[in-house]
């Protein structure tokens, strides 16, 4: 089933001739940008948008996993923080985050020659809320992996069948989802909350979020690493530099992180508004 749905990508690429992966460096969008360079060659290229909502070691791992892989790669800018519909953090806010990305990536593509854009959504996140997928299809992209019903599970089975050493790399989504709806975001904010998730990572814990709500941080960790982070952990050395990062009060969350937390507030009056694929 597996080496169906591969060889159904590459006949996917094959079919497009050419094609310009939205590629974070995320374990999707690296494994569409591999098996679009094993099929296309120079004839595919990978862009990573770079905004202040990326983590500085998110885009050096794009880099690195570019070049391993050999696809031509190349960097942009996108400004959705100049869009007040984007800062002012709505349930839709991954909307209008896509929206900036699409509309800088299309008009590249056509410019550079390549007739399609194309990311990283799999088959699950279209059963997820994600109001960015509506606005990546308002512009023409396509979503390969999607439209084979390859899973996030088989993503990362696919992955280390290719030899990918980083198929095991956790989810890390923009900066910007680590904020309650409707709390504004801005620069110092994201910066904080970056610095923050990257000294955690430089003490061992890889797999985790800091939420920002206000002047609080809550850190979450996969729940069975909870009780080792509090007993192994200098509790007081964290808090003192996350207030030196600017925070007040330093938290952990006892449930701890599960992907889609941040969309449980959500209203079923909303979810209709914005449903899950949109």
């Amino acid at each position: 089933m597996l080496t169906e749905k591969l060889e159904q990508l590459k006949a996917l690429f094959a079919e497009m001739g050419q094609a310009l992966i939205a590629y974070s460096g995320g374990v999707d969008s690296t494994l569409v940008a591999k098996i679009a360079y094993d099929v296309l060659g120079d004839r595919a290229l990978a862009v990573t948008a770079v905004s202040p909502s990326l983590l500085p070691e998110e885009l050096e791992d794009a880099k690195i996993q570019a070049a391993t892989i050999g696809i031509a790669h190349k960097i942009v800018q996108t400004h959705e923080m100049d869009n007040p519909n984007y800062t002012s953090n709505p349930v839709n806010r991954c909307y209008f985050c896509k929206s900036e990305l699409h509309d800088t990536l299309k008009p590249l593509a056509l410019e550079m020659g390549y007739p399609y854009v194309v990311d990283g959504v799999n088959a699950d996140d279209l059963h997820d809320y994600r109001p960015g997928i509506q606005a990546a299809k308002e512009r023409g992209a396509r979503s390969p992996l999607a439209e084979v019903g390859v899973t996030k599970l088989e993503v990362r089975q696919l992955s280390h069948q290719l030899g990918l050493p980083w198929w095991e790399k956790p989810a890390q989504p923009c900066l910007s989802s680590r904020f309650p709806y409707g709390e504004e975001i801005t620069i110092a904010k994201l910066q904080r909350v970056g610095r923050a998730e990257i000294y955690l990572r430089k003490l061992g814990w890889q797999n985790l979020r800091v939420r920002s709500e206000g002047d609080t941080a809550r850190i979450e960790l996969p729940p069975e690493k909870i009780k080792d982070f509090v007993l192994t952990t200098d509790l007081q050395s964290i808090v003192t530099t996350f207030q030196d990062f600017g925070f007040i009060y330093v938290t952990l969350d006892l449930e701890g992180y599960r992907s889609g937390k941040l969309n449980q507030v959500l209203t079923p009056i909303q979810n209709s508004k914005y449903p899950a694929g949109s």
